[in-house]
């Protein structure tokens, strides 16, 4: 078992806090303001608004407008912190539950007094970052009706239509959109489905307005790959990447798969990039839910992106014919390609994936899959080229070919102590990428 490391300046507005090894108690988070209701709903909303904070669930909605959209949605608003994972790599949603679980709990009520809403729940997956959940409860009795809804944890069980789903009954699978969940969620009410560090950082403006731009303008990332430990850290936008790959142990890095696996391969002259979601959506990639896995030296992108997407196809909910076709497809070129038995014709056929399937799934599997071939490709141009007719070493080396199914993980885990002694986990599946040296 792989044990994460911390790294942050320990400052105020900080969503890791001044002990990140330990689990926070509300008497602990009452002390640092937590829970103070001198902010009320309209002016918390207008310091959002000022901020421009966004949500970090991966879509980087503004949360200002997802907050008045369910307000304005008119009957009886529902909220949700989602906590739900399903990116490979990301520790940090699991680590809040379980570590700062008052930090969301006041997200959510905070969101709640905002939109009017009359329930609300916490969605997870992670049996033990709901125990820590329902804990926080019996220390402080929410003002109002939460419930802890525990699912199975998949790729596409975190995506919002899937939380409303699972919530009302059903299976945690997405859903055709519209409507979309402000409009029609639980119940038929407007709904909204937050993640849990978007919603810890809206508690965080409520207590310190006055920090309101280093609060929004700040995240959480996962730092893995290469030989250096997993890192969960807190950084300002504008650092460069090539400054986490080294802070993650990984100076030389060859590139990056960026976003978990949402925002695809990019190559080492691009960790030059500031982590700015604009600078990095300019540049054809995303931050996504803030997982970066460096490339170590020697690494082949092919093999990469093979697993990737092999993961992918393994974890698509098998809803829509063109998702299961689409990855399949992609996924079996890329496995040929490592195998070095790939045609003339796969470059063509990726390119022509790549802008062709993007948009056409009930969720984002689909386009994540293609993103990846064609990040691949604008990455690292020689990579297909050269794997027509032979296998590159690293690819020999790695007996799967590319990935036949799920990505292969490892368990690192958070340690601390909780306020009774009990030892805390924080488990986050991490790919194993193989062929790396």
């Amino acid at each position: 078992m792989t044990t994460i490391r911390f790294l942050a300046a320990r400052r105020p507005g900080s969503v890791l806090g001044t002990d990140p090894g330990v689990t926070e108690s509300a008497e602990a988070y009452r002390a640092t303001g937590g829970y103070d209701g001198a902010i009320g709903p309209d002016e918390l909303l207008h310091h959002l608004d000022a901020s421009g904070l966004r949500g970090r669930g991966g879509a980087g909605f503004p949360a200002a407008v997802k907050l008045r959209a369910v307000r304005e949605g008119g009957g009886a608003p529902v909220v949700v912190a989602n906590g739900e994972e399903g990116e490979p790599g990301s520790a940090k949603d699991r680590w809040l539950l379980r570590a700062r679980p008052h930090l969301v709990l006041d997200g959510l009520l905070r969101a709640a007094a905002v939109t009017g809403a009359v329930r609300g729940y916490v969605y997870l997956s992670d049996p033990e970052a709901g125990a820590r959940v329902r804990r926080a409860f019996a220390e402080r009795e929410p003002p109002l009706p939460i419930e802890v809804v525990e699912t199975d944890h998949t790729y596409v069980a975190g995506e919002e239509t899937a939380v409303v789903r699972r919530i009302d009954g059903g299976p945690a699978l997405p859903t055709a959109k519209p409507p979309r969940p402000f409009e029609r969620g639980i119940g038929g009410a407007p709904t909204l489905v937050s993640n849990v560090e978007t919603l810890a950082r809206i508690a965080l403006t409520a207590a310190r307005p006055g920090l309101r731009q280093r609060i929004a303008r700040s995240t959480l990332v996962t730092l893995s790959g290469g030989t250096g430990a997993p890192l969960l850290t807190e950084v300002p936008y504008g650092v460069p990447l090539r400054t986490l790959a080294a802070a993650h142990g990984t100076p030389d890095a060859a590139g990056a798969l960026m976003g978990g696996l949402f925002g695809g391969l990019i190559g080492a002259r691009d960790l030059d990039l500031p982590l700015e979601p604009g600078a990095l959506r300019a540049a054809g990639t995303a931050l996504g839910c803030g997982a970066i896995r460096f490339l170590a030296p020697g690494t082949c992108p092919v093999t990469v992106a093979a697993e990737a997407v092999g993961h992918l196809a393994a974890e698509s909910a098998r809803q829509c014919g063109v998702c299961v076709t689409g990855t399949a497809a992609v996924h079996g070129a890329l496995r040929a390609l490592a195998a070095g038995t790939a045609g003339p014709e796969t470059a063509a056929n990726l390119t022509r994936w790549s802008h062709g399937l993007p948009g056409r799934g009930a969720c984002g599997l689909l386009d994540a899959a293609a993103g990846t071939a064609g990040s691949l490709l604008r990455a690292f141009p020689e990579a297909v080229p050269s794997h027509l007719g032979a296998a590159c070493p690293a690819c020999a080396a790695d007996p799967s070919g590319g990935g036949h199914g799920r990505l292969a993980v490892a368990v690192p885990a958070v340690t601390g102590a909780l306020p009774h002694g009990a030892p805390v986990t924080v488990p986050a599946p991490l790919p194993v990428l193989k062929g790396t040296p």
